[in-house]
């Protein structure tokens, strides 16, 4: 278990926004993995990180369960399998670091021109590529999210521009991302980071994070629907500078 106060100063507002991102703002959490790597390794703090995305994913996923697009699903979840085999083959070649300058500029990008196309009112464009390119999407959120739990991105650029209902936005999410972490498990396994010292750490702070993914999900159904795409889009913008920040110190 992790004795160091450094890491759980650190730790705690990391797990506070991890779970308001599973309770419904999503894209804080991308931020806790580079808080975490001031006072661990990379590698050991995507391995702590997992469990408690677990237990917080099934608070979102009973929160929001009746408010999801299948389809949608079916269509990502191949490529996500695909993108999370693909981590855990070619771990060693590219590092965390790396991946998270990489996903966070495109984050940038992405959220500023949402937010300058609603200021100008630009019609969105629900459905500009066909539904088989959510896998290609699908794989860069699994690669992303094995490498560094960086998956966020890579599923709102896809999810974000079909304007979905903001609860059947946040049931989607919730599940896509319980079930993708269920799915990082094996690899985890065989890549030996479940040790017990990583795995106490994690249960020291479950109740921090189910208490603080409950509290996502009591903020986001008194946010309306357009307040929260905006805010959604400048998160996305935030964690963005957050992530190519980290990676370039």
């Amino acid at each position: 278990m992790v004795h160091d106060w450094l890491f759980y100063a650190l730790a705690i507002p990391a797990v506070i926004l991890l779970g308001l991102s599973k309770g419904g703002f999503a894209g804080m959490g991308a931020l806790a993995m580079p808080m975490l790597v001031f006072a661990v390794d990379p590698v050991r703090a995507a391995a702590i990180l997992l469990p408690i995305l677990i237990a917080q994913d099934a608070v979102g996923v009973w929160a929001f369960r009746r408010t999801v697009d299948w389809p949608l699903l079916a269509w990502m979840m191949p490529g996500s399998i695909l993108g999370v085999w693909l981590g855990y083959v070619f771990a060693a070649s590219l590092s965390a670091m790396t991946v998270m300058a990489m996903v966070g500029a495109i984050s940038i990008i992405f959220g500023l021109y949402r937010i300058w196309a609603a200021r100008h009112s630009l019609p969105p464009r629900v459905r500009r590529w066909p539904e088989w390119v959510g896998s290609l999407f699908g794989i860069a959120s699994g690669y992303t999210s094995q490498i560094a739990h960086a998956g966020q991105p890579p599923f709102q650029i896809w999810v974000l521009p079909r304007n979905l209902g903001r609860d059947h936005l946040v049931g989607t999410t919730a599940l896509y991302f319980a079930a993708l972490n269920w799915i990082k498990v094996p690899a985890y396994v065989a890549l030996g980071q479940f040790d017990r010292d990583n795995l106490l750490t994690s249960a020291a702070l479950f109740p921090l994070a189910i208490l603080s993914t409950f509290a996502g999900v009591w903020l986001v159904r008194r946010v309306s629907a357009e307040r929260f795409y905006t805010a959604i889009h400048w998160l996305m913008v935030l964690v963005g500078v957050g992530l190519v920040w980290e990676a370039m110190a």
